[in-house]
């Protein structure tokens, strides 16, 4: 597909001394300013003639010329995939991720995903352009860990979140069954990478890394394990499931630590069960719940009635 036809404007001098890449976003293009970001970085910005920075300062009424990309393919092709949609307007869904999906297209992953279904239903959008194989996706759950997560629809919408999570901003608890009886409540702040020479799996045990930081506190206990609330101040993949495995109280079901078949489950028991944030376009509170799903919900029980931790 081709490229649009290049953006031809002048600059006025009211716009004198502001960053350049602010002055293009304001002017109302149809790009936001990630999108300007990266055409800049390609080269496909100039002013007179010349490539600018980001960061470069307008200095007088020259002649910008800004040349599109054509709109890349995407690797994801929509899907009648059934979403459970527990709230939605028109910037932004938050739904339940089913355990065993994938949240976007990756090598051996092109189809199933969060994102095939997520183009089934809802029409095209500018955040398909900007990026195609994972529109909307702000952060992403393991393929086996079933829960709330929120997708943009709108480039402020989009923005607005990644803005939130890179603060730390919303409220994010999962509910999990791990083995043991840890402390009543605690805080596990550590560093956090791949794992040296298993690499499917992550490890606290590094000299430096991620930070990682992992709040728990028990629910329930149960014969041989417990039911815990692990609240996230990062988000970092496999950052519960490592975390539980590092302080030897690992997470029942998980195959990739230690502790497949446990509870006569075929994933982790670990479930995305609260998200709680402020709509980045209005402001409004958004808090959410997800109750177990039926597998998750089984193996609680069998846990109560002290069945399948040998």
């Amino acid at each position: 597909m081709s490229a649009p036809p290049p953006i031809d404007l002048t600059l006025e001098a009211s716009e004198v001394g502001e960053r350049i890449d602010r002055v293009l976003s304001a002017r109302g293009l149809g790009l936001s300013r990630s999108q300007l970001q990266l055409l800049i970085e390609a080269g496909r910005v100039s002013i007179d003639g010349r490539p600018v920075r980001a960061s470069e300062r307008v200095r007088g009424p020259n002649q910008v010329r800004i040349e599109p990309l054509p709109p890349p393919p995407s690797a994801a092709e929509p899907e009648d995939i059934p979403l459970q949609i527990l709230f939605e307007d028109q910037h932004l869904a938050v739904l339940v991720k089913a355990a065993g999906m994938v949240v976007h297209p990756a090598p051996g992953h092109t189809s199933g995903t969060l994102v095939n279904a997520l183009r089934y239903h809802r029409a095209q959008s500018e955040l398909d352009e900007d990026a195609p194989e994972r529109p909307g996706i702000v952060h992403r759950l393991d393929k086996d860990t079933s829960g709330v997560m929120v997708v943009a629809k709108t480039v402020a919408a989009r923005e607005g979140l990644i803005a939130q999570f890179q603060t730390h901003d919303l409220a994010r608890e999962y509910l999990a069954i791990a083995i043991g009886r840890p402390a009543a409540q605690f805080t596990l702040d550590t560093w956090h990478g791949r794992h040296p020479r298993d690499r499917k799996r992550f490890t606290t045990k590094l000299e430096r890394g991620k930070r990682a930081v992992t709040h728990v506190r028990v629910v329930e206990a149960l014969h041989g394990a417990s039911l815990l609330a692990c609240r996230l101040d990062t988000g970092r993949t496999h950052q519960i499931r490592a975390h539980l495995r590092a302080i030897g109280h690992p997470v029942c079901g998980d195959p990739d630590y230690g502790t497949g078949g446990l509870l006569g489950l075929e994933r982790q028991f670990l479930h995305a069960a609260h998200l709680a944030f402020a709509h980045p376009v209005t402001g409004a509170d958004v808090d959410v719940r997800s109750p177990l799903p039926a597998d998750l919900e089984a193996a609680l029980e069998r846990a109560r009635s002290g069945q399948g931790l040998h």
